[in-house]
């Protein structure tokens, strides 16, 4: 049968839409077998077992160590998944540059290539620090493995640093410069920049006290010309962190008991060159004290017997630092009453409304502990046992945390460390502490070379060698020089302050002096001679010392028109004399002190065979009292001082010129040295002094800080000097007046880089005509 026209299209369309419709049928049919080396991994076990493992490409380490790391190992069946955590495991010892771990057949082949081997680290273009300091930072050391990750992050390491000393700028780019054998040198190229200073610091929220006071209390400083030495204007983010510290406490020692120091924020300048360092205050209102109260629960120490320890009072500006102050010292006084375990709780409560904080003072036994150990540590050079001797704690004692303070402060006194810390860990039992000091060592040898000018000595050089630590053992050894116009000496010391690890300190000293004082007394004096010492302590306050003198003495080249008196002393003497100095010291410092007294009782006995025999006996006292707490400052102190002194001739023989006390100058400003007192005044001889034998001094003296910023190390002071001087040899011409001198004046010091200055303008207010008076002062010292 003929198909027609139209049934042959529609067959044919057909034919072509056949393809179409089945596609979809076509692949869901399953797809032919494909070979098993073309399958993906199973996720079940593969066939076989592992019969060996072949390390290649491995230089310096050994293949056990490679296998070693494997987690398949001969006889395990293959398993794809421990098989890639081999991979990781490898890769995660640092050794390897490159790791490829496959199957061979029943073998497992592990191609490895080693990282090189670090041959030396070097430092490039760093000057402000020194590679010593670089190379304690980084982690790649010589004949270490070489990382990429290591080197970069020895790169963040030393950028932190350079961050912390103000340089943002700093750059630290790694080199690595290939050798053989599979090593490399690391170069760390350094750009260090220049220091990002702090340009301007501002404070948000504060009413109480302006600006420019709250600058003076953060130790962050602006940047400024005459801080060349200092680095407290350098941005330093730790310091932000101890400046709201600062803050808080100054706050709350001027009775912002609710002070809160929210934030300190530095932002960064557009050109990366300084800071802006910004503090945000809350103030608060400000308290007054209310009622105070002592409450003890004590059995055998009453309310009443610690009252005394309260030095603050109702009505005054509430101060968070007296309150803790007298927390301490309620808690001392009840240890010396007898009771070892004392807790002192100042309960606060404030009164909003009234502004007023009323605090009680809980007394209550605390718990039962006792020192089981003392352990040192951080003191490399200084031995053991010159620590430990300054604790006023033993081991077996009951825990007094008085007793802790002060032995911290004693060993920091010692001036071998740069900071001493105790603290305190639980021990083997429940009451039970152990104490643990940890110092940290700073260099106790000095060599001094000196220059400068003093009114008294004129121009003047030392040279000094001094060690305060010798080996270790807490001996202070020292030679020292000074050669001047009118002062020449030569010093030679050793002092052991803890001779047999005992409570005595024994030294001996040789020396040599040379004066000139033609322009006082009109003669030159030479002494020489050697002196042995032994000093021992009371207590914390009292202690005594012990000095036998022998001297050769020498008057020469006494002036033609000196007084007959002066020209009678001409000639050598041998002083042969023991002195004691007893002393009762209860200030805060014995270097800059600022509260407490001193009381000093000296007396010496000459007569032990030499030319001269006499008792000589001096008293010297101080006073400190603070001004703080009324003028907001520290450096606000009156120090109030005095001294009077006596030297009696006994046996028939008069005293020396030598041994005779002198006033002016530094002991009475307003006067020349010598230049008040007896004096010959017998006409066409040289007015000169003659000294005396009975002397007394005193001084009132403000010191207060100069407005300008501390840091330049300028303090200000108004005083005024009273003494009188008597008792020389009697005779024709010779005028003799005990009666009060005074010189009031205003002074200036400068704690230079260059040493101490000393400027000192004094008028003599009451004097008599023939005292010799100067108007200024000038004392310069410098040692580098």
């Amino acid at each position: 049968m003929h198909a027609s026209p139209f049934s042959r299209a529609l067959l044919l369309a057909a034919t072509c839409l056949v393809p179409v419709v089945a596609a979809p049928v076509a692949e869901a049919q399953p797809q032919p077998r494909r070979p098993a080396a073309q399958r993906p991994a199973p996720a079940r076990p593969a066939a076989g077992t592992v019969q060996g493992i072949d390390i290649q490409g491995n230089q310096r380490i050994e293949a056990e160590t490679i296998r070693s790391y494997m987690l398949l190992q001969p006889g395990d069946a293959f398993e794809e998944d421990r098989l890639d955590r081999s991979l990781r495991t490898l890769f995660a010892t640092g050794l390897f540059k490159d790791v490829r771990v496959g199957r061979q057949g029943d073998r497992i082949l592990v191609q490895v290539e080693e990282n090189p081997i670090v041959n030396r680290v070097a430092f490039e273009g760093n000057s402000k620090l020194s590679d010593d300091v670089l190379r304690n930072e980084v982690q790649l050391r010589s004949r270490s493995v070489f990382t990429s990750q290591a080197a970069q992050a020895d790169r963040a390491r030393l950028l932190e640093i350079y961050a912390r000393r103000g340089r943002l700028s700093a750059t630290v780019e790694p080199k690595i410069i290939q050798l053989d054998q599979n090593r490399v040198d690391v170069v760390y190229e350094v750009t260090e920049g220049d220091v990002a200073l702090v340009s301007r610091i501002n404070f948000v929220g504060n009413r109480a006290f302006s600006d420019s006071r709250l600058k003076e209390i953060v130790a962050t400083r602006e940047a400024a010309w005459y801080r060349p030495f200092s680095s407290s204007d350098t941005y330093e983010p730790e310091r932000l962190n101890f400046d709201r510290e600062l803050l808080r406490r100054y706050y709350l020692r001027q009775g912002y008991a609710d002070v809160n120091i929210t934030s300190s924020t530095a932002e960064l300048t557009p050109d990366r060159s300084g800071f802006f360092v910004t503090y945000t205050i809350n103030e608060g209102r400000r308290y007054r004290l209310g009622k105070i109260e002592t409450i003890s629960a004590l059995r055998n120490v009453t309310a009443d017997q610690l009252r005394p320890s309260v030095d603050i009072s109702s009505g005054e500006w509430y101060d968070g630092e007296a309150v803790e102050r007298v927390s301490e010292t309620m808690s001392d006084r009840a240890n010396q009453l007898g009771a070892p375990f004392v807790e002192v709780t100042p309960r606060i409560v404030r009164n909003t409304e009234a502004g007023t904080v009323d605090i009680t003072f809980e007394v209550k036994e605390g718990n039962r502990l006792y020192v089981e150990r003392i352990d040192i540590t951080g003191n490399v050079r200084t031995q053991d046992r010159v620590i430990r001797r300054e604790f006023r704690i033993a081991e077996g004692d009951a825990f007094n945390a008085a007793l802790v303070r002060r032995s911290r402060q004693r060993i920091r006194d010692l001036g071998y460390f740069n900071d001493a810390n105790i603290t305190t860990t639980p021990g083997s039992a429940p009451d039970r502490v152990v104490l643990g000091a940890n110092v940290s060592e700073r260099a106790t040898g000095e060599v001094s070379i000196g220059g400068g000018y003093s009114t008294d000595a004129g121009a003047l050089a030392d040279l000094g060698l001094r060690e305060r630590n010798l080996l270790g053992t807490g001996i202070d050894a020292r030679i020292n020089g000074v050669i001047a116009q009118r002062r020449s000496q030569l010093d030679l010391s050793v002092t052991d302050p803890s001779f047999m690890d005992r409570n005595l300190a024994v030294g001996a000293d040789i020396f040599y002096i040379n004066r000139d004082l033609l322009d006082y007394s009109g003669y030159r004096e030479r002494r020489y001679g050697f002196s042995l010492r032994a000093g021992y302590e009371f207590n914390e306050y009292l202690r005594q010392s012990w000095a036998y003198t022998l001297s050769n003495r020498n008057i020469f080249d006494v002036d033609p028109n000196a007084s007959r008196y002066i020209q009678e002393q001409r000639g050598e003497t041998l002083l042969s004399q023991i002195g004691q100095t007893l002393t009762y010291d209860r200030r805060d410092s014995r270097l800059d002190p600022r509260t407490g007294y001193l009381i000093r009782l000296g007396t010496d006995f000459a007569g032990l065979g030499g030319d001269v025999q006499y008792v000589r006996t001096r008293v010297d006292g101080a006073y400190y009292i603070p001004f703080e707490r009324m003028l907001g400052d520290p450096n606000y102190v009156l120090a109030i001082t005095g001294s009077v002194g006596y030297l009696e001739p006994f046996g028939g023989k008069d005293e020396r010129i030598v041994d005779r006390f002198f006033l002016g100058g530094e002991n009475l400003r307003g006067f020349e040295t010598a230049g008040a007192g007896p004096r010959d005044l017998t006409p066409g001889q040289g007015r000169d002094s003659l000294g005396g034998r009975f002397l007394y001094t005193q001084t009132t003296e403000f010191r207060f800080p100069l407005p300008i910023p501390d840091e330049i190390g300028l303090t200000g002071r108004a005083f005024v000097d009273v003494g009188g001087l008597s008792g020389s040899s009697s005779g024709p011409g010779v005028v003799d007046d005990s009666s009060p001198r005074v010189g009031a004046g205003v002074g200036v010091s400068w704690r230079s880089p260059f040493g101490l200055i000393n400027l000192d303008f004094a008028q003599a207010v009451v004097k008599k005509s023939y005292d010799e008076t100067q108007f200024f002062r000038f004392g310069f010292g410098t040692r580098f």
